[in-house]
Order: structure tokens, then sequence, then C-alpha cells
């Protein structure tokens, strides 16, 4: 095969057997890599009613063809599994270097099932696997433990592995690779901790071969000039990674903080990429083949010293306004302590600021919470995030994350989640737009699913009116399937700042030998979200929880340019259905579903 290796391994952690078998090429071309052929495993493998932290749950790492070649930005790949947090589809997309080297070891995927009595680490070196004792490293933080595994394996070998978060069946927990990439949402990293899986380690020395190399090369080189022409891929990003958008969203009155109550952060300054930059930066830092460099390595200072990456935009507003802290170096300390633990920064943060709310609306006390919980309070935050990950004292209820820390004191409400996710730094109500993304995304509260930000605020690749309901269905399912595809071939979502599904595709198209023209690549995609929703369908979801919190709804944003403004979900739900080829009730059409060969 080109662009994928052809090769699955397949281990039971309960037998200690390892298996390798033959990918299945239809499946491949159908689904293309990573996040949609992972899923169609899943899907043909695993009961959707599964409990996620059962022996019965898998655990899938992929990758897509073009990981690990010369395509832009294509170091990419996904963790598959059912989520702890959201009892849905999870896939997980994470950047860094162990992807790529997946593939160099003669790995599209690998297929992790059952659970070991003991801790235990996988080790990959080309054909050479074996499952190896953890033991001395099961307690360990992410750093520490790739560190570890590193010596006493290879020294240019790649980790992925879970911190005390994932050990602890935090249900955020995420995997850890490189240090400080993330697959970080839904709790896939609970789901390895409960099966005693402490890392993954490969070394891999193979190349990748490509169908058509001069046609590769030309279609990346094209890509390439594309993405260095665009300010935001070659500027932007590059320069204040993707904290430009503190001031960005803010300006548009789009920022939620303290919980969502508000959309316009009064010490947004204090917390900007020009700040960080001035305060914290030290130098930007790039995956695997990427031109665009929008990682940060960083420092902090005075009680909060620490050295490392990030944060992210994200990390910055769900440490930041979502808590009421203008603090950056506690913001970053507390990235660092989400890093070496491995914890999900957005369902962290967020899940701090609802309990800020639940404080100051007294059902949460002082004694309870170990400090006096109220919002700006930046000591607590950071304390709190590590005994989240330990499961210590209040932070055992703050690793169930807010929806049921919320529930727990009779106010789901306070939750700003959707499917029990946290959603992410977009304020539904000023963007229409973002806030069907995250009623219709199969993992949740998301914004990487369907980007819609981007033509709403940055007006790219057309400019929409955020408070506008029109097209936006259309839009948004565009932006979907073209967003499931590219996480599908190993490419990173960034690269859709310059290029559109017709440059992956030819690339895509130019490795594997397949023909995959923009429409094919866009039905892709399409079928991937399709399947998605079928899982979760089969799962017990239905069309009620296409929804976002009451707040959206009855609370109107109190300030700032978009003042009034509430969620207008409701009116594009019907339409976005129907864009999808849906029934009223969300379920997709035996019509769409032979379309798609789904049938």
């Amino acid at each position: 095969m080109f662009g994928w290796k052809g090769k699955v391994l397949r281990v039971n952690l309960t037998e200690g057997t390892i298996v390798t078998e033959s990918l299945n090429t239809k499946d491949a071309k159908e689904f293309i890599g990573a996040r949609g052929l992972a899923t169609r495993y899943f899907f043909k493998e695993v009961d959707p009613a599964v409990d996620p932290l059962s022996k019965e749950n898998k655990l899938l790492f992929a990758t897509g063809p073009l990981t690990g070649t010369l395509a832009t930005s294509a170091g990419r790949y996904d963790v598959v599994t059912k989520g702890p947090l959201t009892g849905a589809i999870a896939a997980s997309n994470s950047g860094g270097f162990w992807g790529p080297e997946l593939k160099y070891a003669g790995f599209d995927m690998v297929i992790f099932e059952g659970s070991s009595p003991k801790p235990v680490y996988l080790y990959i070196y080309n054909d050479e696997i074996e499952l190896r004792d953890a033991s001395h490293v099961w307690g360990k933080n992410t750093h520490e433990t790739t560190d570890t595994l590193m010596s006493e394996t290879d020294s240019e070998a790649k980790v992925a592995c879970i911190g005390p978060a994932g050990e602890n069946l935090v249900k955020f927990a995420c995997i850890i690779n490189d240090k400080d990439r993330a697959a970080g949402r839904s709790g896939v990293g609970a789901v390895m901790g409960s099966k005693k899986l402490k890392a993954v380690v490969v070394r891999g020395t193979k190349g990748i071969k490509v169908a058509d190399k001069e046609e590769f090369i030309s279609a990346v080189k094209s890509a390439r000039k594309k993405l260095k022409e665009h300010p935001v891929a070659s500027q932007g990003l590059p320069t204040f990674g993707t904290n430009v958008l503190v001031g960005v969203i803010n300006s548009a009155g789009a920022l939620p903080t303290r919980n969502f109550r508000e959309a316009i952060y009064e010490g947004a300054d204090k917390i900007s990429a020009e700040t960080f930059n001035s305060q914290n930066l030290i130098t930007n830092k790039a995956c695997m083949g990427c031109m665009i460099g929008c990682g940060r390595v960083s420092k902090s200072s005075g009680q909060y010293v620490g050295e490392g990456e990030g944060p992210e935009y994200e990390t910055t507003w769900s440490f930041g306004s979502q808590c009421g802290v203008d603090d950056l170096d506690a913001i970053t300390k507390a990235n660092y302590i989400c890093n070496e633990l491995g914890l999900d920064t957005i369902t962290m943060g967020s899940t701090i600021g609802c309990a800020m709310e639940l404080y100051e609306e007294g059902l949460v006390s002082q004694e309870e919470a170990g400090y006096k919980l109220s919002f700006g309070n930046a000591e607590a935050m950071v304390k709190l995030t590590e005994q989240t990950a330990y499961r210590k004292g209040f932070g055992n209820s703050l690793a169930e994350g807010s929806y049921r820390l919320a529930s727990g004191y009779g106010r789901p409400d306070l939750s700003m989640s959707v499917k029990k996710q946290e959603m992410p730094a977009y304020d539904p109500r000023a963007l229409q737009g973002m806030g069907l993304e995250y009623a219709t995304s199969n993992r949740g509260g998301c914004h990487v699913r369907g980007y819609l930000t981007s033509p709403e605020v940055l007006g790219v690749p057309v400019k929409l009116d955020p408070a506008s309901t029109e097209e936006k269905p259309k839009f948004l399912k565009i932006f979907q399937d073209l967003t499931a595809a590219l996480d599908s071939s190993g490419t990173c979502l960034f690269t859709t700042f310059g290029l559109g599904g017709a440059d992956i595709a030819a690339q895509l198209a130019a490795a594997t030998g397949v023909d995959y023209s923009e429409e094919e690549f866009m039905k892709a995609g399409d079928r991937i979200w399709n399947l998605e929703r079928l899982f979760n369908l089969e799962a017990g979801l239905s069309a009620e929880d296409d929804n976002l919190p009451p707040r959206m709804f009855e609370e109107p944003i109190p300030a700032g340019p978009m003042k009034g403004a509430l969620s207008k979900v409701y009116e594009m739900l019907p339409e976005y259905y129907k864009e999808r080829g849906w029934d009223a009730e969300g379920v997709p059409t035996s019509e769409k579903l032979k379309e798609l060969g789904l049938d």
C-alpha cells in the first residue's frame, strides 16, 4: 500500500497477546485513516452500550495516510474509544512526533482490548513488540514516565502515556505524548488507566512510500505556498500562538467569563498573547513537518515558578476569564500541572469555574472546598488542579467534571457543558454558528469539529455575521465534514486557515494512489460524521442532547458588543438536520445511509 502501511497491531491486555493483522483496505479507502478508520473498526467491534471504563471497551490509536509524510503539518494521530466523560464516541486528536513514529515502525493502528491485571506498557521497535511491566512508573507524572521509558528502551523513542489523573480514572484524563502534546478530551486517558496501560513507546526506522512521488511533491509545494501567503498561518500563529485569540474574541464580545455569566473580560489584556510574549514566552515550537510552529515553550515565575509548554488559547481562557483569574503565571502553572499529571485543561478550568459559581451561590462551603472559592482566587485554582489528578479532598468531586459536580448540588444548569463535556472559549450566544457546532458535535462541547469562529470572527474563508443564523447550518455541515476528513488524513486543523478540501485531497490522492477528488474527500467526511452519529444514537444519545446549557437561552449577554444576545440553536437545528439528510429527530435516513454506503 502507499500512504498507509497496511498493518494493524491488536493487543489483548487481559491475555497478554499481540497479533499483527492486515489493514482492511476497503475501509481505509472509504474512511481514510486516523479518526475515521478507527471509528469504523470501533463501530464494528464494540457494543455502543459498553461501560467506558470496563474491559469490554476498546482503545484505538490510529494514524492517517499522510501522517509522517512530507505533507503539510501531517504529524497527527487520533485516539478513539467510548468516552467516560460523555458516554459518546471519543476521538481525541494529538500532534507532536508520536504518530509519525508509529508509521515509521510499520503500523497504521494499534487496538487495545481487555485490561491488564497489573500496570504494563507496550514497546514497539519496528517488528519487535512486547508488553513490559510498568509498576516502576505507575504513579509517576508524564514527564518522569517519558524520561524513564526512553532511558530503558531507546533514546529516540516516542512516548504516549498517562499521568496520575488517568490512573485515578479522572473522567477527563488525557493521554500525553512527547511530554506536552495531548489527546485531550472526553477522558481517553481514564480508559487507558482502566486498562492498566501506562504507556505506548514506539521506535520506528522504516520509511513511508507514496504512490506518485512527483505529483505528491508538487501538491505539497502548492499547499505550502498557500500557507506561507496566508497571514494567520505565516504570521499570527507563529508569532503569538493560539493565544492571539484572547484579544480578538474579547473584542468581539464572545470571551466567556466567570462561568459564562459574561462575555467580556476586564482582565483580558493581562492574559493576552502580547503580555504572554513579553512575560512568559521562551520560543515557539512546531510539531513534526509543520511550517506554522504555533506551540509555545514558556516559563512562569514568582510563587508559580515553572517551565514547560503552553498554554494554548483554550487553556488561557479556562484558567483565566472562566475563573476570573488574570494572573498569567498562575494560568501557566496550572497548564504545566495538567500536562504533567494528564488532565484536559478545558474541562479542568471550566469545572473549577463551575465550582466557583456554586460557591458564590452558597452551595459549596469553604470548609468543603478547602478554599475561599470565589472567582479570581488563583491560588485555589492551581492547588485544586493538582488535587483533582489525585482525587484528593474536593478534587475528588472536581474529577467527575462540571456536569456531575453541579448535578450533585442540584444545579446541573450551572455546568457549561454539552453532552456532559465542557464548552470551549467562545460564547455561543455571541457566535451563533459556534453554538450550533457545540450542540451538534458528536463528542460533546467542542470547537475543533467545525470551527465556525473562523468565518464568524476571522473572516476565513468568507466573513459571516456572528449574530445571524442565516446559512449557518449549511456552513457548519461543510466545516464538520471537512474536519472529519482532515483529521482522518493525519493533517493539522490549522492548515485550513490557508488550504481547502481540494488541497488536502490532492496530497492524499498522490500519496495513496486512490482517486480522492475534493468531492470524494468531503463525502468521506460526511460518512465519518454519520457513523459517529449512529454510534451515539445506539449508545442512548438523541436529538435532546443536541442542546446547550439553559443559561445560553435564558440569560442574555449583559454587556459588550453582543449585549442582549441569546443562542438561537433551536431555530437552526431543523435546517441543520435537513442539510445532513436526517429526519426531524436527528436520525440519518435510510436514503442518506445508502448514499454513504452505511446501509
